[in-house]
């Protein structure tokens, strides 16, 4: 039996309409305008969102994008966090420990002990064992985290084959 006695009798009873290629564009839209709609799930209003996104884009570090606008460091990252920003500061084996503590097996001063962590760092761990991101808002700042490949910043450094022979 080949393909050809296989087939025989089969035919198209309905026909694929082609939908095209989904695309949304918001990257005209400012970075305050799109996060307005999460303002209600953020620690802090969109504008400072908007403004902490941008100087943590541009390099600053979580403190220094959090004092540009305005906010506590521990706020900065939990805004973050909620942006789809992997910002966790706990190791695997203290998340481990957290996990007990949240289960209630830990007091909080033996986990905090146990784990090596100030007051700050303890806090935003349990905030994001706790809490999920917000997936509906990731796209909304992809853009703004992107980072462009630029080519190698250390090829000058690096000898080339011909410089062997």
């Amino acid at each position: 039996m080949g393909l050809s006695d296989i087939a025989a009798g089969l035919e198209v009873t309905a026909e694929q309409r082609d939908h095209g290629v989904a695309a949304v564009d918001e990257t005209g839209t400012p970075l305050t305008e799109r996060l307005a709609e999460f303002a209600s799930e953020l620690p802090c209003s969109a504008e400072a969102a908007a403004a902490l996104v941008e100087a943590y884009a541009e390099g600053a570090s979580i403190d220094r994008a959090a004092a540009v606008a305005a906010m506590p460091p521990t706020t900065a990252a939990k805004t973050l966090y909620l942006l789809g920003e992997p910002v966790d500061p706990l190791s695997p084996t203290a998340k481990r420990v957290l996990d007990d503590w949240l289960a209630g097996e830990l007091s909080r001063t033996d986990a905090r002990r146990l784990m090596s962590v100030d007051d700050s760092e303890f806090a935003l761990g349990a905030y994001i064992a706790t809490h999920e991101p917000i997936e509906a808002a990731e796209p909304a700042v992809t853009d703004a985290l992107s980072v462009e490949a630029t080519g190698d910043p250390l090829s000058e450094a690096r000898s080339g084959v011909d410089d062997w022979l």
